[in-house]
């Protein structure tokens, strides 16, 4: 599985805007985020859709964020786990 190009980014971009709201996340580079001084959040491009991939306790959890309701249903995981 790819990381995602910028074809897919934009693709994606309303919910990047979103996400560059969040406090508790920085983008260092476009649709990488870090939590303190750690990678936390990024985004693959697959054959089956584009997926996030989030750093969770136990180690990386990946959510398919390829239509408009999964990415709603996504930053309302966002805002839960940074809050």
């Amino acid at each position: 599985m790819k990381h995602a190009d910028d074809k897919t980014l934009d693709a994606i971009e309303p919910m990047l805007l979103h996400l560059r709201r969040l406090d508790g996340i920085r983008e260092k580079k476009r649709g990488v985020f870090y939590r303190k001084s750690q990678a936390f959040l990024h985004f693959h491009d697959d054959p089956g859709g584009i997926f996030a991939d989030v750093r969770g306790d136990t180690g990386w959890l990946r959510y398919r964020v390829s239509t408009r309701p999964e990415r709603q249903r996504f930053l309302q995981l966002m805002k839960t786990l940074l809050h």
